[in-house]
């Protein structure tokens, strides 16, 4: 169902931080989940879409690092699989790790990508909001760039 084709981490293990709260932001795109899987799941196309997590990305020492309005972070995304799981975890220059839950979900003959942004601990709600409005622009940006013919 999947293709096996980019590089992956070796080990994948969510952090053992505790969300204070989470919201699942979703589109529906008229596009199979293995399509848009294929498409998200190379992070060569982050900046297309979700360009405000960074302005340039490189595959460094097996890692790929962006630089972003945060400074240099470091992107691990968990191995290609073929359950649509594309969980990342972003690496701030503080050290400070976010874990971040996407999925491509089958829905008909199109998808639902459904990222659930998790709150962080001192996370004021204007901040939280900030987050959700921007995770939505980018999945409404993937869903454009998907359905283009």
């Amino acid at each position: 169902m999947f293709k096996t084709t980019s590089p992956a981490p070796g080990n994948f293990t969510p952090m053992g931080t505790v969300a204070l709260e989470s919201r699942h932001i979703s589109t529906h795109i008229d596009r199979s989940a293995e399509e848009v899987y294929d498409y998200a799941s190379d992070p060569a196309h982050l900046l297309e879409w979700a360009p405000g997590l960074g302005t340039s990305i490189d595959w460094v020492d097996e890692q790929w690092i962006m630089d972003s309005p945060m400074g240099r972070i470091t992107v691990t995304f968990v191995p290609r699989n073929e359950l649509g799981v594309l969980d990342h975890h972003v690496r701030l220059e503080s050290g400070e790790t976010v874990y971040n839950p996407l999925r491509v979900i089958t829905d008909g003959a199109g998808c639902e990508v459904v990222f659930s942004l998790r709150r962080r601990e001192a996370m004021s709600d204007e901040d939280f909001e900030r987050d959700a409005d921007a995770v939505l622009a980018d999945l409404r940006r993937l869903k454009r760039r998907m359905e283009q013919p």
